[in-house]
């Protein structure tokens, strides 16, 4: 039995209304949010079983939230400043004592600093590459890792500020990148130790001993330029990969052994339970110089497009496991609606 309602939390876009937005700093300022055809989509997907109203995230949610005060709230909202940005919408609706799907405030907070997830990960044994936090270019020369190194700001998400630039060989570009994270994002530099082996992404879906690993995906980077670091980066999601010339980007399932398979999932799943996700997430993996797989990151709201074309992981995942995108979405509803003694 599902919900009579849900209310549908609407991303914010650069061109919504009554919405002030942070100047444009950077080429990626936007990354995160989602389009009208993904909102859409996920709006006509929670409509197949469920009465939908749709609610803006942004200042005045909260209000409008009180008042329609729906049975479950399908969310999925970036938020759109500050460092638990993602937690806003999450601790409204704990306050108002109104169910929502995926994680909880402190979850969604926890994953987007990723200095922060990286130590409750080190703390628990889960793999995870060497790193420091650069406040200061000055903090760069007290390292004790070995290059070349990844730079990236410590709190984005959807390759927000990671180039190919982001890649450093030395002392002088690692103080460069810096440089360049702190004067364009505001924020701290993540400095990790690059792992050298092949990446993946792995979706989850479910809660507790239920939660499952979803087929892996791998990213391929042989069709990519020949000089092109073999990064995901903001420049390989948004530039060189589009839909108007898709790259062959990601294989899926993975070819790859069953023991490897089994790594990835297990190292996945306690990841997932260790930051206590709910409902469903997308966790990046990739294999150091012995192939152990390491976290990368973990996004507790992943991206869903949903056209097969646009080479979105999750959606990737489930159709390769059997599910549509519309039974993907309301799978998502359910196991939020059964967490919450809905059903």
């Amino acid at each position: 039995m599902k919900p009579e309602s849900d209310t549908f939390l609407q991303e914010l876009s650069p061109n919504s209304k009554n919405t002030q937005v942070q100047p444009e700093k950077s080429v990626d300022t936007y990354a995160e949010w989602d389009t009208w055809e993904t909102i859409n989509s996920i709006k006509n997907a929670l409509e197949l079983f469920n009465d939908v109203n749709m609610v803006e995230a942004n200042e005045f949610a909260f209000e409008k939230l009180r008042d329609t005060k729906p049975d479950i709230v399908f969310n999925f909202a970036e938020g759109l400043k500050g460092i638990s940005r993602e937690a806003q919408i999450p601790a409204m609706l704990d306050m108002l004592g109104i169910p929502y799907t995926g994680s909880d405030a402190l979850t969604l907070a926890t994953c987007l600093d990723k200095a922060r997830t990286k130590e409750i990960l080190t703390y628990h044994g889960i793999p995870n590459a060497k790193f420091f936090l650069a406040d200061t270019v000055g903090r760069t020369g007290s390292h004790n890792l070995s290059f070349p190194l990844i730079v990236k700001p410590y709190s984005e998400g959807s390759g927000k500020g990671i180039f190919s630039s982001s890649y450093v060989k030395d002392q002088l570009e690692l103080e460069k990148e810096v440089k360049r994270v702190l004067n364009e994002y505001d924020q701290p530099a993540l400095v990790e130790e690059f792992l050298p082996g092949r990446e993946f992404t792995v979706a989850v879906l479910g809660n507790d001993d239920e939660a499952e690993a979803l087929p892996v995906v791998e990213i391929n980077y042989t069709d990519f330029p020949e000089n092109f670091i073999p990064i995901y980066s903001f420049e390989a999601k948004w530039i060189l990969d589009t839909k108007e010339n898709p790259l062959d980007v990601f294989t899926c399932p993975a070819d790859i052994s069953p023991e490897l398979d089994k790594q990835i999932k297990d190292t996945v799943l306690r990841a997932y339970k260790t930051l206590r996700c709910k409902d469903w997430s997308r966790i990046d993996v990739r294999l150091d110089a012995d192939n152990i797989p390491n976290i990368i990151e973990i996004n507790p709201i992943p991206g869903i497009l949903p056209k097969p074309e646009d080479n979105s992981c999750f959606p990737k995942a489930a159709r390769t496991k059997g599910l549509s995108y519309d039974e993907l979405v309301n799978q998502v509803l359910y196991m939020a609606a059964k967490r919450h003694n809905l059903v």
